[in-house]
């Protein structure tokens, strides 16, 4: 008896296999079979074909568009750490081999099953988002009003958001529909080369908007820029180990995990306050070894979002970064904390904040850019967050930008301690003699004396706000020794 699936593999399309190694890519079913468990995917739809029967010979959509264009199902990832239950998860992969991954009739059909499929068993999704668009050509849908909007894949797609995890993947060319459900991920990961937009050239033309090529439109580097990208790697093989240990947090603790060398953290800190330094090496020495994936390095550098594992636990870590507006809130650091509180507290990953901050980035430039709207988005998504929360005031905490980092105020945490070198006040200790007391500096005409009673006034200020005299007034739990984080995150993680 013939195997009519042995069509569908990529054995039997060994010509158009060829042209996608040649241009340093994988195929569908490769990278499918990469990242499931090993013979644990099973195929929904494979024998599908384009809705063009009425105007293409049958054989020949047999041969040339095999699962009409999108490969899915349901398999197991990471089932080395987790058991059956946790390990499922829906896969779906356009096939650029098969009219250039395209969105068909039958594969959104196809889509639409194993979202309700996700929906119904609370299983995550990985999809790999490569292709052109809508396909013109399904001649076959006898629709009542050929519209080409009367499509429920994008409406069903949308609604798993909050439900369950959704992560996206592409490498190439990803335009139009494929592009929608692209952003729609939670997380999303593409490689160096490629391209995302709501529109691909032929689209851009037809509107009368130019000619482009489409290396033109949307590349990577530019999309994690703006936050459209979370993760650039370097080829199909990289996004793939990046998916499974993305997946992997929200998939649970794991048994098996190795404590961070010993190097005291604290070193990591410099000694003097005005020096910056690389707060993800806090992280990185904070986390269990080699757990620490961040989100959006490249967009609003000046916070940091990362998921980590202590003592196997998932922590999602947000923290301030020094090293750009010197660790300052602007509308996209907001934006990106918020939306991060919220898919951590969807999905009930515990949180950390890490706080170095100087406040909210204020003043005319700020202000164009919605920062009173964006700031507030924070304290909205920091009062709403009900899993476990942490924070570690690492040096500085002032004003509004220091409230919002630790959900509203310093109480919010289930714990907030402080490093030795850790300050506290409304706003940075200069610009608060600067502006408390312009009057009585004002006064005095001798500069020399001027200048000693202003240091006077900043390092009065200073100790009053050093973390030691706040924890005298309980306004935090405690002031620590930073080789004890550790131990604080694993102690309250284990409860």
């Amino acid at each position: 008896m013939t195997d009519p699936h042995a069509r569908t593999r990529d054995s039997a399309r060994p010509e158009a296999v060829a042209k996608r190694h040649t241009l340093g890519k994988r195929t569908a079913r490769e990278n499918i079979a990469d990242l499931c468990d090993a013979d644990s995917f099973l195929e929904y739809g494979a024998l599908a074909i384009a809705a063009q029967r009425s105007r293409r010979a049958l054989d020949e959509l047999e041969r040339d568009t095999p699962a009409d264009g999108l490969v899915g199902g349901v398999g197991r990832i990471n089932g080395d750490c987790f058991d059956k239950a946790r390990s499922r998860c829906v896969v779906m992969s356009y096939d650029y081999t098969v009219l250039a991954g395209t969105q068909g009739y039958q594969n959104h059909r196809k889509t639409d099953r194993l979202v309700e499929i996700a929906r119904r068993e609370k299983l995550p999704v990985v999809f790999f988002t490569e292709g052109g668009g809508g396909r013109p050509g399904d001649t076959d849908a006898a629709l009542v009003v050929n519209s080409g909007l009367e499509v429920t894949s994008f409406y069903t797609f949308a609604r798993l958001s909050g439900e369950v995890p959704l992560i996206g993947i592409n490498a190439g060319r990803c335009f139009a529909g494929n592009a929608a459900f692209f952003g729609c991920c939670d997380i999303t990961i593409a490689t160096r080369d490629a391209n995302l937009g709501m529109a691909g050239p032929a689209m851009i033309a037809g509107g009368g908007l130019g000619e482009f090529a489409p290396e033109d439109i949307g590349p990577a580097d530019e999309q994690a820029a703006i936050g459209v990208v979370d993760i650039v790697v370097d080829d199909e093989a990289e996004a793939v180990t990046t998916a499974k240990q993305c997946l992997s947090y929200f998939q649970g603790p794991i048994a098996d995990f190795r404590a961070p060398q010993t190097t005291n953290i604290g070193d990591l800190m410099p000694a003097n306050r005005r020096m910056t330094y690389d707060v993800r090496r806090i992280i990185a020495a904070l986390a269990d070894s080699d757990s620490m994936t961040e989100l959006g390095a490249t967009h609003a550098p000046n916070l940091v979002t990362a998921f980590i594992r202590i003592a196997g636990k998932p922590v999602g870590v947000i923290a301030n970064n020094p090293r750009s507006l010197a660790g300052a809130i602007d509308s996209a650091a907001a934006r990106k904390a918020a939306a991060f509180m919220r898919l951590c507290d969807t999905h009930g990953i515990a949180l950390l904040t890490l706080c170095d901050t100087p406040g909210i980035m204020v003043g005319p430039e700020a202000e164009k850019t919605g920062t009173v709207a964006h700031a507030a988005q924070l304290f909205i998504a920091g009062a709403k967050v009900r899993v476990p929360w942490y924070a570690i005031v690492l040096r500085k905490a002032y004003g509004l930008g220091a409230q919002a980092m630790l959900g509203g105020h310093l109480k919010r945490p289930d714990f907030t301690v402080a490093w030795p070198n850790g300050e506290f006040g409304p706003m940075g200790v200069e610009g608060a003699v600067t502006l408390g007391f312009r009057r009585e500096l004002a006064a005095i005409e001798d500069e020399t004396e001027r200048a000693a009673r202003y240091q006077q006034l900043v390092d009065g200020l200073y100790e009053q706000g050093k973390a030691e005299n706040v924890a005298s007034y309980f306004e935090i739990d405690d002031v620590i020794d930073p080789a004890e984080s550790r131990r604080w995150l694993a102690g309250a993680l284990g409860s």
